[in-house]
């Protein structure tokens, strides 16, 4: 009986839905340089969403703009967003690119995993890094 009833809890577990991604998140990305940059992730029910960045500078150029941004929820919990973004840089100019997190569930209000961003403009490296992305409260 025992063992039965292992089983189907298993089985139950594997069959559990996916945790849900739509929301406001709260995301801390730290390239490996050690350099942190801050956004919100703002993810609708049909794999849209925008991300709008949230660090200090973002207001010496006149407020952050939310840009579009896509997701996808991946095999167990794992989740993919991404979308373009402009980072500060100081208070000179913009860093203009592509950022594209993948990660899993920790729990049903985090999110961990790799972060790559890939300017736009130039002949710049990618920077790779991690994140964590915390459900924002209502």
């Amino acid at each position: 009986i025992l063992v039965m009833a292992v089983n189907t809890f298993a089985f139950a577990m594997s069959q559990a839905e996916s945790p849900n991604v739509t929301g406001s998140w709260k995301v801390d990305v730290t390239f490996a340089n050690d350099q942190h940059r801050f956004l919100r992730f703002d993810a609708q029910g049909d794999g849209k969403g925008t991300l709008t960045v949230t660090d200090p500078q973002s207001k010496v150029w006149a407020g952050a703009k939310a840009s579009e941004a896509k997701w996808t929820a991946g095999e167990g919990n794992s989740v993919t967003f991404s979308g373009p973004v402009e980072f500060p840089i100081g208070n000179v100019g913009l860093d203009a690119g592509n950022l594209a997190l993948k990660g899993k569930f920790d729990t049903p209000e985090l999110i961990t995993g790799e972060a790559e961003f890939s300017p736009l403009v130039g002949d710049g490296p990618s920077k790779h890094g991690t994140f964590k992305a915390v459900r924002a409260s209502q």
